[in-house]
């Protein structure tokens, strides 16, 4: 077996991610709660001037930087940006030179990169699932208000 995939009893971590601005661009969070088991990891933080993308992006680079070994994720998002990007548009971009099927410059390559490099070389077996944002979801709530209090540290208020 490879030591960088996940073995046949690897720590299954389900993760709710968001992200939040206040204005576009603007002051910015992101969050993101991590359950394994009876364990509940919750992150955030924020950026002063950012954007709704970009705190998508973070919340997930930021959930799966936390986790120290290959595991299987169950990861939740409610951004589109990120799904599609990741499961439909990155081979595409890569295999441009990071452009666009438009050949113009991928926006947030910056982050695209470091969430590329995460998924790929951290060996975790990653299931993407998409979830309507505020739609009752718990998780997903959760993540909201956590993304929420990230735009409230970058303020200086938290």
């Amino acid at each position: 077996m490879n030591p960088t995939e996940p073995s046949e009893t690897a720590q299954t971590v389900v993760i709710y991610t968001d992200g939040a601005c206040k204005g576009n661009p603007g002051p910015g969070g992101w969050g993101a709660m991590l359950t394994s088991g009876g364990t509940v990891k919750e992150l955030f933080g924020g950026e002063l001037g950012t954007t709704n993308n970009r705190m998508e992006m973070m919340a997930v680079i930021e959930a799966l930087t936390a986790l120290k070994r290959p595991c299987r994720v169950i990861l939740h998002v409610d951004s589109q940006y990120v799904l599609k990007g990741m499961t439909e548009w990155i081979a595409g971009w890569k295999a441009r030179g990071w452009r666009t099927a438009a050949r113009q410059p991928v926006k947030n390559v910056d982050l695209w990169q470091r969430l590329d490099a995460l998924v790929t070389g951290s060996g975790h077996q990653i299931e993407w699932v998409w979830v309507k944002g505020h739609d009752g979801d718990p998780g997903n709530e959760r993540a909201d208000v956590l993304a929420n209090k990230g735009v409230e540290r970058a303020l200086g208020r938290l």
